[in-house]
């Protein structure tokens, strides 16, 4: 393995992780209303748990409001039982046709915990950025006992490897403030 094929794999994982984190983070609720928010809620769909929106469409009539139109109109009663099992903190209501999801403001305590989640799940994605140093660091190293390396080359791979990290790092520190000021905002 060279040093160029240790930073892409590197690379590769990072923007992995940091992809993850901003998919988690879509489900966390702000003070608007987003399709993102249910993509979590699974329906029992002819005796499967399917994802919400693979059997009903959802949008965003109003800034905090859902609507959500069932492909097939046998599914709603589902639709409704699967959103109140949920943690969103509202309670759907059905006409026969679609299903409302009218999101309450967040109260200044639910912003708090929100954000603390937010940066709880950005502190995750740091640890798994830093076990990607840490094993690069490994391959370095081996590849240095096996002669493959020189010193200096293991070092200046040590140093791409660690601003890799930081500037992977700086990402998730702007990703958090953006959520977070997301979470915070009236």
């Amino acid at each position: 393995m060279s040093t160029q094929e240790v930073v892409n794999d590197s690379k590769a994982r990072l923007d992995k992780a940091l992809s993850h984190l901003t998919e988690h983070l879509r489900s966390i609720r702000t003070g608007r209303a987003s399709p993102a928010l249910v993509d979590n809620v699974r329906v029992e769909y002819y005796g499967t748990q399917t994802p919400l929106n693979q059997v009903a469409s959802i949008s965003v009539p109003e800034p905090r409001q859902l609507l959500i139109k069932p492909f097939d109109a046998t599914v709603l009663k589902e639709i409704v039982r699967a959103i109140s099992k949920s943690d969103l903190g509202c309670s759907p209501q059905e006409d026969g046709k679609v299903v409302r999801l009218s999101l309450p403001p967040l109260s200044g305590d639910q912003r708090n915990k929100f954000a603390a989640k937010v940066k709880e799940m950005c502190e995750e994605a740091r640890v798994s950025m830093r076990n990607v140093r840490r094993d690069a660091n490994k391959v370095s190293d081996t590849l240095l006992k096996d002669h493959k390396l020189t010193e200096d080359e293991n070092k200046r791979l040590h140093t791409k490897i660690q601003d890799l990290l930081k500037e992977y790092e700086a990402k998730v520190d702007d990703v958090q403030k953006k959520k977070t000021a997301e979470i915070m905002e009236h």
